[in-house]
């Protein structure tokens, strides 16, 4: 007897990509950014975006949806930055964000008072590589206390990322992280990877990181 198999994977990526092209082109219509922030549990993208938060208040309409396998933690750190609705999505043991997802929370997004999105994704290095959220471009945050081959350890997310972030920059002095090597091990993997050097804890390098985020809303904006 025959014995068919069925890609059930292939089947639901699929899917996924039918809805980011409808997320990404709502947010083409809108002129709003996006950009879908990845990286290792603890890399310090939550403090990331609440200073990025705290510095664009009044200045810049950010929109956040947080996703996390349990618990609104992360939400409710950045609620405290933002008068905007925080949306949490606890995945309930899912390893990643999905499109389906993210196109409900536009569902309670007024894109037409917001400037930029941010997805800030479970923290996985490996399952929202393959995963199309219909943003702008991915981020992958990544930090000192990691090792400096985190880009070969994890390629496939290093070459789908736009934009690197090597955070917790002022722990260098009292680490032994080759930051030469680790952007080396970047470029082995994807030549075209943009960096941005900081701490979002001192400070250090985030006005790199403002500058960047500030061109990009102004690109996206309609004429």
């Amino acid at each position: 007897m025959a014995v068919r198999t069925i890609d059930v994977r292939e089947r639901v990526l699929a899917r996924n990509d039918e809805l980011a092209a409808q997320v990404r082109q709502r947010l083409s219509r809108a002129g709003v950014a996006a950009f879908n922030l990845v990286s290792s549990p603890g890399a310090g993208k939550t403090l990331l975006l609440e200073r990025t938060l705290e510095q664009f208040a009044g200045k810049i309409d950010i929109a956040v949806v947080t996703g996390d396998v349990q618990t609104q933690n992360d939400a409710d750190r950045l609620s405290r930055y933002t008068d905007r609705l925080v949306q949490a999505v606890v995945t309930g043991g899912a390893c990643h964000l999905d499109a389906r997802q993210v196109l409900t929370a536009l569902g309670r997004i007024d894109l037409r008072q917001t400037d930029l999105v941010f997805i800030e994704n479970v923290g996985n290095l490996v399952c929202p590589a393959s995963w199309d959220l219909g943003e702008t471009a991915k981020i992958v945050v990544f930090s000192t206390t990691e090792g400096e081959d985190k880009p070969v350890k994890y390629p496939k997310m290093f070459r789908v990322a736009r934009y690197a972030v090597l955070n917790k920059v002022d722990l260098l002095p009292h680490l032994q992280f080759d930051v030469d090597r680790a952007v080396a091990y970047a470029r082995e993997v994807n030549p075209d990877l943009e960096f941005f050097f900081t701490s979002a804890l001192t400070g250090t390098g985030m006005d790199g990181w403002y500058r960047f985020l500030e061109a990009k809303v102004r690109r996206a904006a309609p004429e």
